[in-house]
C-alpha cells in the first residue's frame, strides 16, 4: 500500500504536550493502529523508513518522541556517542509511570482515530522493545512486537532503575512477540533465559524468536545491520499483527 503524507500530532500528556508522527495508508478504509516506540534516538531514519514499512502493510502507525518532556520538539539524536549518552541518560531519568503515560496518550489517539478499526497494537526496538511490553501491561493492546528489548531482564528502565516490568507479567492480556539477536550483549543469555522463564510462569500466550545477530540487527544503518535477518523479522511482525489485530 501506498501511504498518504505523515501528519504530525501534539499529544496531550500528563508530563506536556508529545510531538507524535502518524503515518497511515492512503486507501480508504479502517486499520489496526500500532504505537511504535523508537530506539534512545527518538525518531532517526531508520525508525521512521520501519514505521512506514509497517503502514505500508494497513496499519496507522504512531510514533512518539520519547523524550518529549526533556529535548526540544524534532530533535533526533545521532547514531553516534554523543548520541549514545544523552539517550542513555534520559533513559534514565524519565519515570516509568511517565512512559505509561505517554503510552496511554497514544493508544487513545489512535482507537479514535477515524481510520482505525480500534484494534491495538505495538511494535519498538531497543528501550522502544521494553516500552512495547510496558504497552501490553494496558488492556486494549491485543498484539506487542518486542525487538531486543532493553533493561526488562536487569529491571533497570526509568528514575530509580528499579522497573516492575517483569514482575506484572501476568497482566498481560495479549500476546507477545520477542525477538533477539544471540550476539547481543544488551540482552545476554542470561537475560533472555530469565525473560523466558518469568513470561512461561505467568501464563503469558507470547512466540519466542532468536537470531544469530547482534543489538539493533534491524536498523538499516550501521555495520552491525542484516538485511536477510530484518527481511524475515519484519514478515514474521506483519504476520503476526494482521493475525491478532484482524
Amino acid at each position: 500500500m501506498t501511504l498518504r503524507e505523515p501528519e504530525i500530532v501534539e499529544l496531550p500528556t500528563p508530563t506536556g504536550p508529545m510531538r507524535t508522527l502518524i503515518l497511515r495508508p492512503a486507501a480508504a478504509g479502517r486499520y489496526p493502529g500500532l504505537l511504535f516506540h523508537s530506539e534512545i534516538f527518538q525518531l532517526t531514519g531508520p525508525i521512521v523508513r520501519t514505521a512506514a514499512f509497517l503502514a505500508g502493510h494497513g496499519f496507522v502507525v504512531g510514533l512518539p518522541e520519547i523524550y518529549h518532556e526533556y529535548l526540544a520538539a524534532g530533535t533526533v539524536l545521532a547514531y553516534d556517542q554523543a548520541g549514545s549518552d544523552v539517550g542513555n541518560r534520559l533513559k534514565t531519568e524519565k519515570p516509568v509511570s511517565a512512559y505509561d503515560g505517554d503510552n496511554r496518550a497514544v493508544l487513545d489517539y489512535l482507537k479514535g482515530h477515524e481510520a482505525c478499526t480500534g484494534r491495538l497494537g505495538s511494535f519498538g526496538p531497543c528501550i522502544g522493545g521494553h516500552l512495547t511490553y510496558r504497552a501490553a501491561l494496558q488492556p486494549d493492546v491485543a498484539a506487542a512486537a518486542c525487538f531486543y528489548p532493553t533493561d526488562l531482564h536487569k529491571r533497570s528502565l526509568g528514575a530509580g532503575m528499579n522497573d516492575d516490568s517483569l514482575a506484572r507479567a501476568a497482566e498481560i492480556a495479549g500476546e507477545l512477540m520477542l525477538v533477539f539477536g544471540r550476539q547481543d550483549p544488551h540482552v545476554p543469555a542470561e537475560g533472555r533465559a530469565l525473560i523466558y522463564q518469568t513470561l512461561t510462569a505467568a501464563g503469558v500466550n507470547f512466540t519466542w524468536h532468536e537470531f544469530n545477530a547482534a543489538h539493533a540487527f534491524l536498523r538499516d544503518e550501521g555495520l552491525r545491520y542484516d538485511a536477510e535477518l530484518a527481511r524475515q523479522a519484519l514478515g514474521m511482525t506483519v504476520d503476526f499483527f494482521r493475525r491478532c489485530l484482524a
